[in-house]
């Protein structure tokens, strides 16, 4: 049985779906205003590490992703600029145009990292409508107020609010130093915001409280129980939307159904640089393209993710992502040069389901492929390795077929050389050579291996 950490109880349950072999995920999605980077991806992993779980398990999976094209604005205090707006505005182009093009990029990724895509992706700007109607909900059932900016929705009314993050609700509005405008409490979010002034927006709306446009958190709930219902099993993102975007979905959601909103949260941790959130000023943040001109594949970085639990911290360096690629192409190496030896090997699939069942243990189920391809007496490995890699998508009996030119296995030759001779600028030199004309070469203890750029 799957046995996933529920952020909502803090502790492991037995999952128990709401229709028996068939599970409702939603994941919150990009915000398509520029490039995501590694750590927003690492979020996704997680979600299809479960998915395909769900799947090896022989569950009816629905997946929805949402793409925010709309609302999110640069502050989670329903302050500061649209993203999408200041994109548009910036780069000279339509909303929407902005939107599709870091959209597509971002489906290119998950191609790379073998992230299946979702049975439902759903724009924000494509159910307006839908939350349009979720507002009025709150508003008939009295949870909203206006002020000159929009409206509202008044947390205090909402008995357990902050139960997913445990918020000490009284402690933050004690310590509260900063003017928050009309908003009644500190903790109260934009519902649906006003043009101000009408007509200079990219994208506004009529609606009955004047022209405007959706706050973020109505987004997700809107959609999710457009196509999953007002009660679905599992809902994952990372672990920053737990205090305010998931707290906020968890509030508007029950009070407009009065139902449990979902069954099961979960919470991809952080990728970390040097200790602390990767940022453009701490370092550490690149995109997947960016990895590739480095000489990195995606599923080099897949593999690094999986080699700690999603719910732990993950330290991003070069190096260490360097150890991960050199790990990933001798477990490759190996597996591709094993003969087929029979059919799966029992005992080795019950303990790795039983790994992948213990809240995606993806640590442990790797050091089971490990063990196995150590087992001398071990048979069906093969099968074996093709039963796990519907999980881990990592390609493991997939041979690529490279032709390499001449003049870059010449030059290959010469670097191999020259780091038997030590002569590691020499090497460097010969490594760039490569690199420029369109190939990587990553150093193994069974040799170089080499990939198209």
């Amino acid at each position: 049985m799957l046995k996933p950490y529920n952020t909502l109880t803090r502790k492991k349950e037995i999952f128990k779906p709401i229709k028996d072999k068939q599970v409702g995920i939603y994941t919150c999605g990009p915000t398509v205003y520029w490039y995501q980077h590694i750590g927003n991806l690492r979020s996704y992993i997680l979600a299809d590490i479960l998915k395909k779980v769900f799947l090896y398990h022989n569950y009816k999976v629905k997946h929805v992703i949402n793409v925010t094209d709309v609302g999110h604005l640069t502050s989670d205090a329903d302050t500061g600029e649209d993203k999408i707006e200041m994109a548009a505005a910036k780069e000279g182009k339509k909303a929407e145009d902005i939107a599709n093009f870091y959209w597509k990029i971002f489906r290119e990724d998950f191609k790379k990292l073998r992230i299946a895509e979702p049975d439902i992706w759903c724009k924000a700007t494509d159910n307006i409508k839908e939350q349009i109607e979720l507002i009025k909900k709150l508003e008939k059932k009295g949870f909203t107020y206006k002020t000159n900016d929009g409206i509202y929705y008044d947390t205090s009314k909402f008995k357990n609010y902050g139960k997913l993050a445990r918020l000490n609700i009284k402690g933050l509005q004690a310590g509260k130093r900063v003017s928050f405008g009309d908003k009644k409490s500190k903790t109260d979010f934009a519902l649906w915001k006003f043009s101000n002034p009408v007509g200079v927006r990219k994208q506004e709306w009529d609606s009955p409280w004047g022209i405007g446009f959706p706050g973020w958190h109505i987004e997700c709930s809107a959609m999710s129980m457009k196509y999953l219902g007002d009660r679905f099993d599992i809902h994952t993102g990372g672990e920053d939307h737990i205090s305010v975007h998931h707290t906020n979905e968890i509030a508007q959601s029950e009070c407009a159904t009065g139902k449990p909103f979902v069954n099961y949260w979960m919470h991809g941790a952080f990728l970390t640089f040097k200790g602390e959130k990767i940022s453009k000023s701490k370092g550490g943040l690149y995109t997947l393209s960016e990895l590739e001109n480095l000489g990195f594949s995606a599923l080099d970085y897949r593999y690094f993710c999986l080699t700690t639990s999603y719910r732990k911290q993950l330290d991003f360096s070069i190096e260490k992502l360097k150890s991960a690629r050199n790990a990933y192409e001798r477990l490759k190496n190996i597996c591709q040069s094993l003969e087929d030896d029979g059919n799966e090997n029992k005992k080795y699939i019950e303990d790795f389901q039983k790994a992948i069942n213990d809240d995606l243990n993806t640590v442990k189920a790797l050091q089971l492929l490990w063990n196995l391809l150590r087992d001398k007496k071990a048979k069906g490995k093969i099968e074996t390795i093709r039963k796990m890699d519907e999980v881990f998508a990592l390609n493991l009996l997939i041979k690529e077929h490279i032709k390499i030119p001449k003049e870059v296995q010449s030059l290959i030759e010469k670097r191999e050389q020259a780091r038997k001779n030590k002569d590691f600028k020499l090497s460097d030199e010969l490594r760039n050579k490569i690199n420029s004309l369109g190939y990587s070469v990553s150093d193994t203890s069974e040799g170089p291996i080499v990939k198209k750029s």
